[in-house]
Formats: C-alpha cells, structure tokens, sequence
C-alpha cells in the first residue's frame, strides 16, 4: 500500500469509518486502493507529477466494488463518472467523508443504476455486478 493512501485512511478515519469516499464497505483495509480524482495515472508522468499519488489527486475506494464500478460508469457514461468524482473531489478538499456527499453519490449510482442495469458488456456480462449494488452503507 503506498504510503499516501495509508496516511489518508488514517486522516480520514476509514478504517473507523468502515466505508470509503463512495460509501462502499469494507472489511479488509488492504482492499482499500487510491484512485487518481483530477489527474489520471496515464496523464501524471507527461504533467511532471511523477505517478500522481498526491493527498490532493486522490480518493480511497475499494478496489473490488467502488474502485473497479467506478472505472466501468467512466467508460460506459463519462458525465456520470465526473459528477461522482466531483463529489469526491470535495470530500477530499473538506478532509472529510460528507454524508451529504455520500447521499448525493448514491443518488447518482441509482440514477445509473437505473439506466444501465440490464445492459451487458461485449463479452455478456451485466456492467453491474451484485456487491456493487449491495456492499454500499445505508443511507
């Protein structure tokens, strides 16, 4: 785990918490990932940001559910990917998990949710698999 998103697990309490900056549980904090909010990992190098694991690039999410879910929504509905990841986005400036956040990225899942559930990628499988509806906090 690299040393920035151990410091911002402990900063924003996730552990404690139980839940990342989607809302998505965890039992295992080494599930836990850093994900790049303003700039991509592929884009760091070319910017002279080295591999982008900066506090200010960053949010904690699960790699399993919210991490991998969240790379699926940018490639299938880019707005919907940006709207969560300005929710996250101010998270992170606030240096807290916002439950206003959270209900406001919830709200956003639904609402693709609602959209894309019965839609299959090219190889058949659903986009939306089961833990990533069910392994969210309730709100």
């Amino acid at each position: 785990m690299k040393g920035v998103t151990s410091e911002m697990i402990h900063e924003y309490k996730i552990k404690q918490l139980g839940y990342d900056f989607m809302g998505y549980t965890f039992n295992n904090p080494g599930d836990l990932s850093f994900h790049h909010l303003i700039v991509a990992k592929k884009d760091c190098h070319g910017l002279g940001l080295g591999d982008g694991y900066f506090k200010w690039n960053g949010a904690i999410l699960k790699q399993k559910t919210s991490h991998d879910y969240l790379h699926i929504i940018q490639q299938i509905d880019p707005e919907i990917f940006w709207d969560i990841t300005n929710e996250m986005i101010e998270e992170n400036e606030k240096g807290y998990l916002d439950i206003d956040n959270l209900k406001r990225i919830r709200d956003i899942l639904l609402f693709f949710e609602r959209e894309h559930y019965d839609e299959g990628n090219k190889k058949g499988k659903r986009l939306i698999r089961r833990e990533f509806i069910t392994n969210r906090i309730p709100l």
